[in-house]
C-alpha cells in the first residue's frame, strides 16, 4: 500500500496517534472490526502491516459507509467522476458548491461518492455535519486549488479493502459475533469536555446513553476475551465508564476549535482491555 488511507479530512482521525494505537492491538488479528470507521486511519495501517485475516468496517453515515464500498468495488468509475466534477470551470467556487452541496444524494452510489468526496475536500475544515433533515450544511471552504484524490492512494485503499465486509448502521450489531482472537477498536464521538465543545462529525446524537450503552458492549466483548482498544476524550465519564481497564493518557492536537488559543495539543484516553510489551514494536526490544 502507499499511503495510510483515504485522502479524507476527518476531524478526529488519527493518523497523528498511530504511534500509540497500533502497539496496543495485536500483531496477529483473526478479524478486526472497526464500528466507527470514520477517516479509516488505522484500518489501514493495519492492513499495510498485513495483521489482520479479515476486516468487518461500519459507520453510522451512509454517505461515509457508501464511499468505502465503492473504493473498494469501483475506484476506476470513482476517479472518473470526480474528473468529471473537476472538469466544469466553476467547481472551485461559492456557487457551485452551494449547488452540490444543496443537490441532495445521486441517483447511483458512485455518483454520491464522488460527491462526498467533492464536499469533503471542499468544505470548511472538512467537516461532516448534517441538520435534521439528514442535508449537508458546512459551508464553503475557500481553498484555493484542492486535490480531491490521490490515484495512487486511492487504488492502494481499494485493494486493502477487498475482502473486507463494509456495514452501515448502529455500532453494537457489528461485533455481535466477536470472539476472542479477534480485535474491536472504537472511536465513537468524543464525550464533549465542556458545554461548548460539542461539535460532532457523526449523523445523529451521540450522548450520555450512547456512550454508557458502547462501555457495557466493551465491558462484555472484553470479558468474552476479544481484545478491544478505545478513543475518547480525557473527561470524568469515560474514566468512570472504564475505570476496570487501562486508561492511558495521549496528546493529541486539537483543529477545530472556535477559539483559535485553544487548537493545540489536549489530553485524550486510550483504553485497552489488555497490555502487550510494546518493545518490540518500537524497535527497544
Amino acid at each position: 500500500m502507499g499511503k495510510h488511507a483515504l485522502p479524507l479530512k476527518w476531524v478526529g482521525g488519527k493518523t497523528q496517534l498511530l504511534k500509540e494505537i497500533l502497539p496496543r492491538l495485536p500483531k496477529q488479528i483473526e478479524t478486526y472490526i472497526e464500528p466507527f470507521i470514520g477517516g479509516g486511519s488505522v484500518f489501514f495501517a493495519l492492513a499495510k502491516e498485513n495483521r489482520f485475516k479479515h476486516a468487518v468496517i461500519n459507520d453510522f453515515n451512509p454517505e461515509l459507509s457508501n464511499l468505502y464500498s465503492v473504493v473498494r468495488d469501483y475506484p476506476k468509475d470513482l476517479m472518473e467522476s470526480i474528473d468529471d466534477i473537476t472538469s466544469k470551470p466553476d467547481w472551485n467556487t461559492r456557487e457551485f458548491f452551494n449547488e452540490m452541496r444543496n443537490t441532495g444524494y445521486y441517483r447511483s452510489e458512485i455518483g454520491r461518492a464522488a460527491r462526498f468526496m467533492y464536499l469533503n475536500r471542499t468544505a470548511f475544515n472538512g467537516m461532516y455535519r448534517v441538520n435534521k433533515r439528514g442535508e449537508f450544511n458546512v459551508p464553503f471552504g475557500k481553498y484555493k486549488n484542492p486535490a480531491l484524490y490521490d490515484r495512487e492512494t486511492l487504488l492502494s485503499c481499494s485493494a486493502a479493502l477487498q475482502g473486507a465486509t463494509i456495514l452501515q448502521g448502529d455500532f453494537e450489531p457489528v461485533v455481535a459475533n466477536a470472539q476472542p482472537g479477534d480485535c474491536c477498536y472504537f472511536d465513537p464521538p468524543y464525550v464533549p469536555v465542556s458545554k461548548t465543545a460539542s461539535f460532532t462529525a457523526y449523523s445523529g446524537e451521540f450522548g450520555e446513553k450512547e456512550q454508557r450503552r458502547l462501555a457495557k458492549l466493551y465491558e462484555k466483548l472484553a470479558t468474552r476475551g476479544v481484545h478491544c482498544v478505545l478513543s475518547n476524550s480525557d473527561t470524568p465519564l469515560v474514566r468512570e465508564l472504564y475505570s476496570q481497564f487501562s486508561v492511558l493518557t495521549v496528546q493529541a492536537r486539537r483543529a477545530v476549535n472556535s477559539d483559535a488559543t485553544k487548537r493545540g495539543p489536549v489530553n485524550e484516553v486510550l483504553v485497552v482491555s489488555q497490555l502487550f510489551d510494546t518493545t518490540d514494536y518500537f524497535g527497544f526490544g
